[in-house]
């Protein structure tokens, strides 16, 4: 039978696990018919608490640690993303009087859960924003919780109640994207699909669809090339779809880099954007209103969800009982020069 772990004992007497963490180590400021639930869950579980993760919740940093993808495991690596996340972050860090550690993470790698447990042993931080694709790996989510760190998940892919979670409407975004596309008249709309782990980016793909639905047009999957969210792969992506007969008169990619992708290859090949072809992307990027012509995309809270995660975990270290459940920061269509009308 295997041990019964913290998180075991806070999911069976539906509490946090900063509040059994709170009751194992006798603090004040947990209510008795609180205390009364969490010993009885205990009990019940024969749970035994481990020593070492004592003395580390009894002697936390003032530090905010986010964990995300290692960028050097891509090709290409994207780093508009993370510059977001740490800009949400650092604005928190910076007004309370915390620290941020940054923190890489290739969950490809075997002993990728022995990495997390000793950053968070050696670190002892207050708490760990975790970032999409990271945050919907199962493994990943138990290493952390197992150490009893607050932990809050960006973009996992679902809704939870028992958690603090931070996500914006992915699914209605690419449906309200695709549909303004083809307001302009676009009928072949291509879509490039973001990487296989990122939750949140297949909602994207789903919210295409939809927005085809709503306008009365027709999936097919002659339309739909598969990318995993990095400048090359949006390249690649685009050559497949510009390839074709048929082809289409515009791609709304899942994420800007890809779009961008997406630019170069129209480039090269003589195609005219937004003339003969519409491109739109997703996350409005820093470089998404640099380049030319300037990318329509739709603008990823990135910096703002990261900030509510930050809040999230400071106010749970405050109060007895941590914020939970799924709260929603929602995007926006930014409408820029690379979109226009469908040809002829």
């Amino acid at each position: 039978m295997s041990k019964s772990t913290i998180n075991d004992v806070a999911r069976l007497a539906g509490v946090s696990i900063k509040t059994v963490s709170r009751v194992v180590n006798r603090e004040s400021g947990v209510r008795d018919a609180t205390r009364e639930k969490v010993e009885k869950a205990i009990a019940e579980l024969n749970y035994w608490p481990n020593q070492s993760a004592r003395d580390l919740a009894a002697s936390r940093a003032h530090l905010i640690c986010l964990v995300y993808d290692d960028p050097s495991a891509y090709k290409l690596p994207s780093s508009g993303y993370i510059i977001r996340l740490q800009e949400g972050v650092l604005r928190v860090c910076r007004s309370l009087g915390y620290e941020l550690l940054i923190h890489p993470c290739n969950y490809r790698n075997d002993d990728v859960e022995s990495e997390l447990k000793f950053l968070i042993q050696r670190a002892r931080p207050t708490g760990i924003v975790l970032a999409a694709p990271l945050s919907n790996i199962p493994k990943i989510v138990r290493a952390i919780s197992a150490t009893g760190t607050p932990l809050v998940r960006l973009s996992p892919g679902q809704k939870l109640s028992k958690e603090m979670v931070v996500a914006t409407n992915d699914r209605e975004f690419a449906a309200e994207m695709t549909c303004y596309l083809a307001s302009l008249g676009h009928r072949r709309i291509g879509f490039i699909t973001g990487h296989p782990r990122h939750k949140a980016v297949g909602h994207r793909f789903e919210g295409y669809k939809a927005g085809l639905k709503a306008s009365g047009l027709t999936f097919s999957e002659e339309l739909v090339a598969a990318g995993d969210n990095s400048f090359g792969s949006g390249e690649a992506a685009a050559l497949k779809l510009l390839d074709r007969k048929s082809r289409p008169t515009a791609i709304f990619a899942a994420n800007d880099d890809m779009a961008v992708g997406v630019l170069r290859v129209a480039d090269r090949l003589g195609i005219r954007v937004p003339d003969e072809l519409s491109i739109a992307g997703c996350d409005d990027i820093t470089l998404a209103e640099q380049i030319h012509p300037a990318l329509t995309t739709i603008r990823q809270p990135f910096a703002a969800m990261a900030e509510k995660a930050t809040l999230m975990l400071v106010k749970g270290t405050e109060e007895s009982e941590a914020p939970k459940g799924t709260v929603i920061v929602p995007g926006a269509l930014k409408i820029r020069e690379s979109t226009g009308p469908a040809p002829g």
